[in-house]
């Protein structure tokens, strides 16, 4: 319904003239630099995390089983709190330049150069080291599942260990790969903060703007449709790319039996790649974040943290529980009753996490608000008050737009938990007279209980992280952990964004872990 909303919207008539105004001066500019900023986060994402997952998934050196998981921890980091870590960091007023100057003996700027990290490359940099794990989870678990023995034949015929990966390994692993970059794009095409922080100007800042400085919803739909016409071509030309393409691969060792022992420089070299990419991406942003939050903790620590603590963490948790339920619904009509019409169930619940959230934002304010004036409308015409916005003038409409955000990622993980219980099961508690709700409750539920944790867990994630739909849908007087992080980065007042900024990491950082654990006693 949003997404047709939002189709329509953009195709009535614009009488304000924002749009045409926005085509005659920037709208270019804009889908140029969108375009640069994916395709930089998109290459330097591939940079950081194949070798990553190669390294983890088949060589063995010291530390590798810290580092498997470790990698995987700037997730629970949103790209703009790190954004704001690294501008404070390598500013000019920052610790890094304040000892070049002292070390150089400089005066001013004028005496030594610098690269200004406010800058597009340098969001890309930022949004990289941010989004990158996306693709080391993904072709991690790839290289993991694939055959050693492919490889080894690979190299007994003649081939390097470099030649074989490249021929071998990379075409193996290219599903896995297609997935983790459209996930990154995504992610970044949907990303506001920190573009926004960093003054680049995206679409995603374009449709910002748009409706909340300029006040014109069709002009935010248009923009909106765009991107969400390039989001369509860029997965359907992917996927038409390697529709052909079937890989199968025999049982037998995988790489986990085959792994290579680095050892001398080759350790060495590889130890440093992954911990400094991990210091980067995760724990520097950490500590300086730990550093402001003691410093400023009594100025930070008031009444308006807790209850923001608590809107995001009740937020939440009502949207991963509306999720799994979603996702349980879903599964199970598709078990139940296979056919055309449970795959395009499944199809359409995935549909909104591929969208960004500022655009699942303007698709979800269009019907909800026309609902709301059509309702007022009809009570004025028969005589009562008008009640106001009771669906896109409350909380009702901020859970709608998170949870067509974020079903999608509930849905996949009961899916894939559902996939390992062998319908046969269902078919011998059948012909003992149990029911097919029976069977679901007493059979079903009970083996795919991780796979609901995780799913709940995962929601409640990118739930707690969620800022452009939660900027656009929030109720009046309603603010979360995100939102209130961002007043304070648009302020440039980092100081006091920390804590609530650490509370963001930690309540997305516990859960991951034993999402983590769980995972890991699976295998």
């Amino acid at each position: 319904m949003p997404i047709l909303a939002l189709v329509m919207s953009a195709f009535s008539v614009d009488e304000s003239g924002s749009f045409q105004h926005l085509i005659d001066t920037v709208l270019l500019d804009y889908t140029l630099t969108t375009l640069h900023v994916i395709a930089g986060v998109l290459l330097l994402s591939f940079c950081f995390a194949l070798p990553s997952a190669w390294f983890i998934a088949c060589c063995e050196f010291p530390s590798r089983g810290i580092l498997q998981w470790a990698l995987m921890l700037p997730l629970a980091l949103p790209p703009y709190i790190i954004a704001i870590v690294y501008t404070d960091f390598l500013d000019f007023s920052g610790p890094v330049q304040q000892l070049l100057r002292h070390l150089m003996h400089c005066q001013s700027v004028n005496d030594y150069y610098f690269p200004d990290i406010r800058t597009t490359n340098g969001a890309i940099v930022i949004l990289s080291l941010s989004l990158y794990p996306y693709l080391y989870l993904l072709l991690r678990g790839a290289f993991l599942g694939q055959s050693g023995g492919l490889f080894q034949a690979a190299r007994t015929l003649g081939l390097s260990p470099l030649q074989a990966f490249r021929r071998v390994s990379l075409p193996l692993s290219r599903s896995a790969m297609a997935v983790g970059l459209s996930l990154i794009a995504m992610e970044t095409l949907g990303d506001f903060a920190t573009v926004n922080y960093f003054a680049v100007s995206t679409l995603t800042t374009a449709v910002y703007d748009t409706w909340l400085e300029l006040g014109s919803l069709t002009t935010a739909a248009k923009i909106s449709s765009i991107m969400l016409l390039a989001l369509v071509i860029l997965i359907s030309l992917e996927s038409y790319s390697r529709h052909k393409q079937m890989i199968y691969q025999r049982s037998g060792a995988t790489h986990t039996d085959l792994r290579f022992v680095l050892t001398h420089w080759k350790k060495w070299a590889v130890l440093v790649f992954l911990w400094s990419l991990l210091s980067f991406a995760f724990v520097l942003p950490i500590g300086v974040l730990v550093y402001y939050a003691i410093g400023y903790f009594s100025e930070s620590l008031n009444s308006q943290l807790w209850q923001y603590t608590l809107n995001s963490f009740w937020l939440a948790i009502i949207v991963a529980s509306l999720a799994l339920v979603v996702a349980l619904l879903v599964n199970f009509y598709q078990r139940l009753s296979p056919g055309i019409f449970s795959k395009m169930s499944i199809r359409l619940s995935s549909l909104g996490y591929a969208v960004p959230g500022t655009v699942v934002a303007i698709g979800v304010l269009i019907p909800f608000t026309s609902l709301d004036l059509w309702i007022n409308r009809q009570l004025v015409e028969f005589g009562f008050s008008r009640v106001g916005l009771i669906f896109s003038g409350s909380l009702f409409i901020l859970v709608f737009g998170y949870l067509m955000r974020f079903s999608a990622i509930a849905v996949g993980s009961i899916d894939s938990s559902l996939a390992q219980v062998s319908p046969t099961l269902d078919l011998a508690s059948r012909s003992l007279g149990q029911s097919a709700g029976q069977t679901i409750a007493r059979i079903d539920l009970p083996l795919i209980k991780k796979g609901m944790l995780t799913a709940f867990i995962l929601v409640f994630i990118e739930a707690m992280k969620e800022l452009p739909a939660a900027l656009l849908l929030r109720p009046f007087n309603f603010e979360t952990l995100a939102t209130y992080v961002y007043q304070f980065v648009s302020d440039e007042m980092i100081e006091y964004a920390a804590l609530p900024a650490l509370l963001i990491v930690l309540m997305g950082l516990i859960p991951f872990i034993v999402v983590n654990r769980l995972l890991e006693k699976d295998c």
